[in-house]
């Protein structure tokens, strides 16, 4: 994953073809229902298994208020997300394809850095909350 996979044909006629973007890569076939799925298996994943117990710790009134926090916060950061899809014009500007190409092209240099060794941090302790939340899960 996060390689670039760009095809390019020497026939400029066909690099015109409708079965390209405008960056030369092959164009998607998505529909809002393709991407209404993958958002609801993105969502509905490990956190789905710990909503009641969240919800028994927290009460009925403060569970729920917590979380509709935490989905304005997620549907606020998943705008800022889609902000920065493109860079420079929203409609024809550079396409980021990856989290860290839109971090290099709107804050570049030593950012770049910054924000990928956070990324993997998280994507460690991430993988060790899992593991013992399943571990304790099997016990």
């Amino acid at each position: 994953m996060g390689e670039n996979h760009r095809v390019f044909i020497d026939d400029p006629s066909l690099n015109d073809s409708q079965c390209f973007d405008d960056d030369g890569r092959l164009k998607r076939t998505g529909t809002f229902w393709t991407a209404s799925a993958h958002i609801i298996t993105a969502v509905i994943g490990s956190g789905v298994l710990s909503l009641a117990w969240a919800i028994a710790q927290l009460g009925w009134i403060a569970g729920p208020a917590v979380m509709l926090l935490f989905s304005i916060i997620t549907f606020y950061t998943s705008c800022l997300l889609t902000d920065c899809y493109r860079t420079g014009d929203p409609v024809s500007g550079k396409r980021n394809y990856t989290y860290t190409q839109a971090v290099g092209s709107l804050l570049g240099g030593c950012k770049v850095k910054v924000c990928g060794f956070i990324q993997y941090v998280n994507l460690f302790g991430v993988s060790i909350g899992y593991t013992i939340a399943a571990s304790i899960s099997m016990m």
